[in-house]
């Protein structure tokens, strides 16, 4: 059984930073990874993606320049620093797996795995 938890979520003032973190557990082939974010009132829209074998990374527009996925393979930990943050970043942010395809373009947003999501709140 796959299972996806975040953690690092909470409160921080604008312009401050954050870690979140995702462990996946339980899967049995190499899959993407990724962020998404649903604030209230929108839809769910991707943030961050990375491939397996980390070589391709999709940055959303807000999120370029400003955030950085990254992943730890051996512990299957993906992680998202965030920093420079502002009040629009409010969301719950939620950590999947099993994304395909990934491009520098594109995230899907079907994946086959999902965490229960960690809160972040960005203060003005």
């Amino acid at each position: 059984q796959v299972q996806v938890v975040e953690s690092g979520g909470g409160l921080v003032q604008a312009g401050g930073s954050l870690r979140l973190s995702c462990t996946i557990s339980g899967l049995t082939f190499a899959s993407g990874m990724g962020w998404f974010r649903q604030a209230l009132g929108k839809e769910r829209e991707p943030v961050s993606c990375i491939t397996w074998n980390g070589v391709t990374t999709y940055y959303s527009h807000s999120a370029k320049g400003r955030f950085t996925i990254s992943t730890d393979n051996a512990k299957n930990i993906v992680y998202l620093e965030m920093s420079s943050l502002k009040p629009e970043d409010t969301a719950m942010y939620y950590c999947a797996a099993g994304i395909y395809p990934i491009s520098a373009k594109e995230c899907d947003a079907s994946a086959d795995y999902w965490g229960q999501g960690t809160q972040v709140t960005v203060s003005s």
